[in-house]
């Protein structure tokens, strides 16, 4: 009896579908151990509606306060990666280039102000900090160098159309991509297949194993399922330049843009500096830059990456063509790294600035104790570009307190190396932001 019993138990056994526990997937892994890091990005930003064309009085009417049917509030969304646990963020330029208010929200649901630490336009990368500066938070420690290889998995985690944490999942499809999107020009990019969609931008693209590859940047409308990452190297560069103590960025004092014609791609210079190296060395409005430091400039070559490297014997060089002649220009490294453009108001901006007292103060009925008064708009400046007026009090630069002109001077410069300028303005009893978009400086 007993044996029979235990042979039905047995035969049971061997006919029942087989019952095992399911691995846990390495995707799972991946993403309960890096998601906290990765944050919802809300940034908001002053613009004039489709059709308004006047771009002048639209301006004139926003900075004045007065209620327009021109003038809305825009509101981006986008995704951010936290790499360290100050709270310092990375993500893409083009979702902050514009904003004037900045909101971080972490997974759990903690949300704070934040401001731009720096950007670099031509990489589409920003780095953000966030305002409490007490609080530890989590983050992606970057991983030591390793090759990234076509076919391998791919994790994206962001925030598509402002839902967070979403995660997808794909292969590295190629890599070194170059392109050129909206009329902004990519290089070498990560392409992967992995879902990539409105508000992913600024989030993470990571490996199989949990490494940080890259962050996510742009969505490629021509095809579907193709979407594309800034490698973290590139990221990694900007950081350690704006966070190591003692670390600026050189200005020569040309203002440029990438340009391309029948032979090939060059640096165009559009503005230069009164006074800047550039200027003091024959570098003119309308040189073509084709070679820098013995580079030839090429689509994937980022132009401030080869100025800053390459140099022989201290010098910077310059291979130019003007009116059909090649020439050299060398420039001392020790007169760029020198170098500050001085008065920034007037040579930069088309601005006069005053300090807040004597005849300005009477003048403007003004009863700030801090900051600078605008005290004249030089036609056709930048200032005048904006939409600044005589009379204008501008209370901070880039979250930092402007107490006299010689602040506003050093402030100004700072935003230079940093490529942002975020100006608190106050006008009447209206106080506002105002973000002020250069041109690449060179």
């Amino acid at each position: 009896m007993r044996t029979a019993l235990t042979s039905f138990i047995i035969l049971s056994i061997l006919l029942s579908p087989t019952i095992t526990l399911a691995k846990e997937d390495p995707v799972v892994e991946v993403v309960e151990a890096t998601s906290r890091a990765i944050v919802n990005i809300r940034t908001e930003e002053w613009a004039k509606k489709a059709g308004d064309t006047h771009k002048a009085d639209f301006l004139r009417r926003f900075l004045s306060g007065e209620e327009t049917e021109e003038s809305e509030a825009l509101e981006n969304i986008g995704s951010g990666v936290v790499l360290d646990p100050r709270g310092i963020i990375v993500t893409n330029e083009h979702l902050v280039a514009k904003a004037v208010t900045i909101k971080v929200k972490f997974t759990n649901r903690q949300e704070y102000d934040a401001y731009v630490l720096a950007t670099d336009p031509e990489l589409d990368i920003a780095l953000l900090r966030v305002n409490d500066m007490a609080a530890d938070f989590p983050y992606l420690k970057i991983k030591d160098k390793r090759p990234i290889r076509v076919g391998e998995k791919a994790i994206v985690i962001g925030n598509p159309y402002g839902l967070s944490s979403s995660v997808t999942t794909g292969v590295i499809s190629a890599l070194g991509r170059n392109l050129k999107i909206s009329n902004k020009i990519y290089a070498n990019l990560i392409q992967t297949d992995a879902a990539i969609n409105p508000g992913s931008s600024g989030g993470a693209l990571l490996a199989g194993d949990g490494t940080l590859l890259g962050i996510v940047t742009a969505i490629y409308e021509e095809g579907k399922g193709i979407g594309f990452a800034i490698p973290i190297d590139d990221v990694t560069s900007m950081l350690s330049e704006f966070l190591e103590s003692g670390s600026k960025r050189p200005i020569l004092g040309a203002f440029i843009d990438k340009r391309k014609d029948e032979r090939g791609f060059y640096v165009h210079v559009t503005k230069t500096i009164q006074g800047s190296p550039a200027e003091r060395y024959g570098i003119r409005v309308g040189d073509r830059i084709v070679e820098m430091n013995k580079k030839r400039i090429r689509e994937g070559m980022k132009v401030t990456t080869i100025f800053r490297s390459g140099r022989s014997g201290g010098l910077d060089e310059f291979r130019i063509v003007r009116n059909g002649e090649v020439f050299t220009v060398s420039v001392n490294v020790k007169d760029v790294e020198e170098y500050v453009p001085s008065p920034v108001d007037e040579l930069l901006l088309g601005l006069r600035i005053s300090d807040l007292s004597g005849y300005a103060k009477l003048k403007y009925k003004l009863r700030e104790k801090n900051g600078v008064v605008v005290s004249k708009v030089l036609r056709g400046g930048i200032g005048e570009r904006y939409g600044l007026r005589s009379g204008d009090v501008i209370l901070k630069i880039n979250n930092a307190d402007v107490a006299d002109k010689e602040r506003f001077q050093s402030l100004m410069v700072e935003g230079l190396r940093r490529n942002y300028i975020l100006y608190q303005v106050k006008r009447g009893d209206n106080v506002f932001f105002l973000p002020v978009k250069l041109d690449a400086l060179l």
